[in-house]
């Protein structure tokens, strides 16, 4: 249901919708949506983390690195290292963080 949801904000939203599928005391799963265009600002992972694009494609920037993310594919992001998304498409993706 929670990426329903997402699905469902994204309709009304200008900018990614993200919730959370699962957390623990070390480890948390967030599902984030993006209608194409949308941009998930510069920000920082505080943990070590992965971006998986399930559905759509992704352009993941961190620095001078710039990554064309296509449906299944992943990126490992790590801890403190600023970075930003921009959906190249309408996406769903997950990003595991622990």
């Amino acid at each position: 249901m929670i990426i329903k949801e997402i699905l469902q904000q994204l309709e009304n939203s200008t900018h990614p919708v993200a919730k959370a599928l699962h957390k623990g005391d070390h480890f948390k799963v967030l599902a984030i949506g993006f209608r194409s265009g949308m941009v998930l600002k510069d920000h920082q992972a505080i943990l070590p983390s992965k971006l998986t694009v399930l559905r759509g494609s992704v352009l993941y920037n961190e620095g001078e690195k710039e990554i064309t993310l296509q449906e299944y594919d992943t990126t490992d992001i790590s801890a403190k290292t600023t970075h930003n998304v921009s959906a190249l498409q309408d996406s769903i993706c997950l990003l595991t963080q622990g």
